[in-house]
């Protein structure tokens, strides 16, 4: 290959070739700067026109820095990265380590990474954080769960423990240490427990939610009892989600998963239609018309306004009493309450397969009523299916 063309600048050390962009492909400079140290001639690229925003005047005063040393050179800097390289790899593999590693090879947009960095730095980091997980004791273990569950529920136990036995089994996978022999043991979380409220209080609650000062706070949780919307779908719901004409709601990336559409009832319809217009393209917009984060107060409000019990939690909560309802009325099956729920599996819409079957019991229970009511000559109690001859 010829020797590219040199074109030399009014700096001296400094001279250029034509190079093309990276993005663009058209001609760009590229900069090269030459020098003297130790008696030896070095000669380095100083950086592109455009991608690194060079010109002359920068390349000289790179080159200047150089000879002064105050910068090393480049082959000084990549060998001082190479020993840094090799001094780190000499480093224990500790669970602070690892952690830094997992969480660096986790896609950034992942919603959970702030709350895994949180739950490291306040519960794991202390007592585990210096050790290399071959040093890790089931009694230290066994220690932490149990503080923990002095003040903490066991969900939120299990999930911390559940963050320590990925960062080790990650650093066993990727070999970079032993894995831990014990199994970590977490507490028993029953997440089957529904929300579901009564017509009196379903009553209360929609009037509570009429009168209530905030008007977005009240249409949220309408429209949660309504449609089973999750909270953070209704933050997310934009108005070009919602097809008033075909009667459909688009749900955007439901826990995570693909789009989904959901039916919109009449009362959903109701609920939306009332929302008072605005230049958000949000149908519940957030502070500065943009994306809401919280609303925890107002509907927080609402629900001591109804009167619900203290620990019903407002939004979620009518999430449960919307599938609740459907599965208690017999008339709708657990697969269609799961597409209307948006669940991924359809074991998450088992911890309602109760209710319907309490339903199916009583209608069991009628039929044996009637032919016992027929045994016993009460036929007028037995409803006559025979066709007019």
């Amino acid at each position: 290959m010829p020797r590219q063309q040199r074109f030399k600048t009014r700096y001296p050390g400094v001279y250029y070739i034509m190079g093309k962009d990276i993005g663009t492909g058209k001609p760009e400079k590229i900069f090269y700067i030459t020098y003297r140290k130790d008696g030896k001639v070095i000669e380095e690229k100083a950086g592109r026109q455009k991608q690194d925003d060079m010109t002359e005047a920068r390349a000289a005063r790179k080159r200047g820095d150089k000879i002064d040393a105050k910068v090393p050179t480049n082959k000084e800097r990549r060998e001082a990265e190479e020993a840094a390289k090799r001094e780190k790899a000499k480093l224990p593999w500790t669970v602070d380590r690892l952690f830094e590693e997992y969480m660096a090879q986790r896609p950034e947009n992942k919603k959970s990474l702030v709350t895994d960095r949180s739950r490291y730095n306040r519960y794991l980091k202390k007592p585990f954080g210096k050790k290399e997980p071959k040093d890790l004791l089931p009694l230290d273990v066994d220690r932490v769960r149990l503080k923990l569950l002095k003040t903490k529920s066991p969900q939120t136990v299990k999930h911390v423990l559940n963050l320590l036995t990925w960062i080790v089994n990650f650093g066993a996978k990727k070999s970079l240490c032993p894995g831990i022999s014990f199994h970590i043991q977490k507490p028993t979380v029953n997440n089957t427990v529904t929300e579901a409220l009564t017509p009196e209080q379903i009553q209360r609650l929609l009037k509570a939610a009429d009168e209530h000062s905030n008007v977005y706070a009240g249409r949220m949780m309408k429209l949660a009892l309504f449609s089973g919307l999750r909270r953070g779908e209704m933050f997310k719901l934009k108005w070009e989600d919602v097809d008033f004409e075909r009667g459909f709601i688009s749900i955007r990336g439901p826990k995570g998963g693909p789009d989904q559409v959901v039916p919109m009832n009449e009362s959903a319809r109701e609920v939306l239609k009332s929302i008072p217009e605005s230049e958000s393209e949000y149908v519940f917009p957030g502070q500065g018309g943009g994306q809401r984060k919280n609303i925890s107060m107002p509907v927080n409000e609402i629900k001591r306004n109804a009167g619900l019990p203290e620990n019903f939690r407002p939004l979620h909560g009518l999430r449960h009493t919307y599938a609740s309802l459907l599965a208690s009325s017999g008339q709708v099956d657990m697969y269609t309450l799961q597409k209307l729920l948006t669940h991924k599996s359809p074991q998450m819409t088992q911890r309602y397969a109760h209710l319907r079957d309490e339903t199916l019991k009583r209608a069991s229970d009628l039929a044996a009523d009637i032919v016992n009511g027929a045994v016993n000559g009460k036929a007028e109690k037995v409803i006559n299916l025979k066709s007019d001859e």
